[in-house]
């Protein structure tokens, strides 16, 4: 089996990882928001669309910049 990290070995130890440095780095990833599991409850959904609305709107009102 390789690491999901790097593609190295996985160690015993560690496994699936080849090393702690690659299990921390898997680690941080799940604390950061960089994976999630998705969603499909009614309310995440909304929740969802109305920050993508939000965010689309807020960039619509910035002031653009001649360059």
């Amino acid at each position: 089996m390789s690491c999901p990290v790097c593609g190295g070995e996985s160690l015993r130890a560690y496994r699936p990882f080849c090393s702690k440095r690659c299990a921390d780095i898997d680690l941080g990833k799940w604390l950061n928001g960089s994976y999630s599991v998705p969603s499909q409850a009614p309310e995440d959904i909304e929740n969802a669309l109305e920050e993508v609305e939000r965010a689309h709107s807020s960039e619509e009102n910035k002031p653009k910049t001649c360059h």
